[in-house]
């Protein structure tokens, strides 16, 4: 039951090149930072990753994406990247724009054994190109599969040697819906406790979800945008 790796480049040492992965985090909150940064010391190339949106030009999956180890994405949004933006716009990185609705439906049902579902959103855009349509109740929906991959990342708050999971606040995000979806999930925690510590009422990810775990050794926790104010006069 330990699923305890000593290190994020051993929780990751068995992921060759032409992987698909799928990834936590929204912009750069949530983000498995260690195992990302394992990910970049190793070299993997020809990776499909699955997250939200990767990052920016140099923090969190856009040190992949800069380092050319990233051949497609599949995400809801550019956002920050200009690398990204270009490397697309260039033709050299092959991008699936899904829908942020669906995109997590899409891992949603991935983790629940559901493999495909009907949805209104992008019906009569690009989005349904080449995708089965069909009327409900006088409405049209597209058919959406649903995602999966071999490797999982996730970032949490807490965590035990069994695997449970807590998030705290915004930074859970994709977390939960992406730790159901991959065939192996890999947790990164800030703290790691033993069985029993955790009160189950506030655990958020079983660890049935969770194949392995680690404790992160260091965080930056970046900012994606600062925005700050004068503070008030006393």
């Amino acid at each position: 039951m330990n699923k305890v790796y000593e290190s994020a480049e051993a929780a990751i040492d068995d992921i060759i090149e032409d992987a698909t992965v799928m990834v936590g985090g929204f912009g750069l909150c949530g983000n498995p930072e260690n195992l990302i940064r394992a990910i970049h010391k190793k070299g993997t190339k020809g990776l499909t990753i699955i997250s939200n949106n990767c990052g920016i030009d140099d923090e969190g999956l856009g040190i992949l994406l800069g380092a050319g180890q990233v051949r497609k994405m599949v995400s809801t949004y550019v956002g920050e990247n200009q690398n990204f933006a270009d490397q697309f716009l260039s033709g050299s990185l092959e991008v699936d724009l899904v829908p942020q609705g669906t995109f997590a439906e899409r891992l949603r049902a991935g983790g629940a054994g559901i493999p495909a579902f009907f949805t209104a959103t992008g019906v009569g855009t690009v989005v349904a190109e080449g995708k089965e349509v069909r009327e409900f109740d006088g409405r049209e929906y597209v058919m959406e599969r649903a995602l999966t991959a071999p490797f999982a990342f996730v970032k949490a708050w807490k965590g035990d040697t069994h695997g449970n999971l807590i998030y705290r606040k915004t930074a859970r995000n994709f977390n939960p819906m992406i730790a159901t979806a991959g065939r192996t999930t890999i947790a990164e925690v800030e703290e790691l406790v033993e069985p029993g510590e955790l009160d189950p009422d506030g655990i958020h990810t079983a660890g049935i979800y969770v194949q392995r775990i680690i404790k992160g050794e260091s965080y930056k926790k970046p900012i994606e945008q600062r925005t700050v104010r004068p503070r008030p006069a006393e």
